[in-house]
This record gives structure tokens, C-alpha cells and sequence, in this order.
């Protein structure tokens, strides 16, 4: 089949307009591909956690708030600072008209964890590992917000088995 564009794209699922490389808190949840069960292996679990500690080393714009590992997706807490000094230099956000990524911003960052976590899985004899594609995120709009997600973070392991991602919970859409 012939490529049309008008037919053949993909939608964002991204705030139409807004820019995910200005400061602000990120509500971002990583599922792994088919929503299997990568994380029950603690190697695995332990390289995704290590992971995510890593990404203010390459990101300074990043710092990280709560974040837990769950058997098939990860639930973090981004804050993003559009303005970070380092020494005598300031970083500020870039745009990039040549891709749709933009340096520094949310999706740069979820990029980049994805693929360390990846790469590690590979490299450890763990070739089956995947993502899915794409993640969710929420912009954190307000202090009594944040925190409410920060509870829902912290509270997620004891409440597995009610997940929406766990892989026993029956759908209403698919009964």
C-alpha cells in the first residue's frame, strides 16, 4: 500500500501547542511493550531504576522527584527547569526545526531513558525487553496536585493488583 499521508500518520497525544521544554512538573508513566511483566526481573527492574537516577547527569535542566518501578511500567516526577547555570554557563532550551524532539525537553528525556534502559537490556543478555511505544505524561499544574500524584506514586505498589495495568484487571470496554 502506498504511503498517504493523509491517511497514514500518527496523533499526538501531546498538548496541542504547548512546550514541553519549559519549566514545570511532569506526570510521566513508561509501560513496557505489551504491558509484560520486564520489571518482575530484579536486574532489569534494578538497570531501569538506575536509569532514571542517571538522567539529571545528562539533562541539568531535570531534577527528579518520586518515582517507582512497577512489573510492567514506570510512574515518575520530572521537574523541569527552563533555566539551569552551571559554572559561568546558562542552558537554556533549544528548538530544533530538523526534529521534532526538542533538546532538553520532556520528550528528549523520556526518549533518552528509554533508550539507556534498552540498550542496558541488550547488552546484559535480556534481548527480549521492549517498550511501548510512545508514554503518558500530565502537566502538573498546581502544588495540591502534586502532591496528590506524589501520593499515587508512593501508594502505588500496595495497590498492584487494582492497577490498570496490571494484567488480571478486566476492562469493562473489553467484557
Amino acid at each position: 500500500m502506498k504511503y498517504n499521508p493523509d491517511k497514514h500518520h500518527r496523533r499526538s497525544i501531546r498538548l496541542k501547542g504547548y512546550d514541553y521544554a519549559q519549566s514545570g512538573a511532569y506526570f510521566v508513566t513508561i509501560c513496557t511493550r505489551e504491558k509484560e511483566l520486564y520489571f518482575e526481573d530484579a536486574a532489569i527492574k534494578s538497570a531501569a531504576m538506575d536509569c532514571w537516577l542517571t538522567l539529571p547527569d545528562h539533562f541539568p535542566n531535570a531534577m527528579l522527584d518520586e518515582f517507582v518501578v512497577m512489573p510492567n511500567h514506570v510512574h515518575g516526577l520530572l521537574v523541569l527547569s527552563s533555566r539551569v547555570s552551571v559554572g559561568a554557563q546558562n542552558f537554556e532550551p533549544l528548538r530544533n526545526t530538523y526534529q521534532h524532539i526538542i533538546p532538553k525537553s520532556l520528550g528528549s528525556i523520556i526518549r533518552t531513558y528509554k533508550s539507556a534502559v534498552t540498550t542496558w537490556c541488550r547488552n546484559n543478555d535480556h534481548d527480549y525487553f521492549g517498550w511501548q511505544r510512545n508514554y503518558h505524561e500530565r502537566i502538573i499544574r498546581s502544588e495540591p496536585e502534586l502532591n496528590e500524584v506524589r501520593q499515587y506514586i508512593t501508594n502505588n505498589p500496595i495497590r498492584w493488583e487494582e492497577d490498570e495495568n496490571h494484567p488480571g484487571i478486566v476492562r469493562e470496554a473489553l467484557k
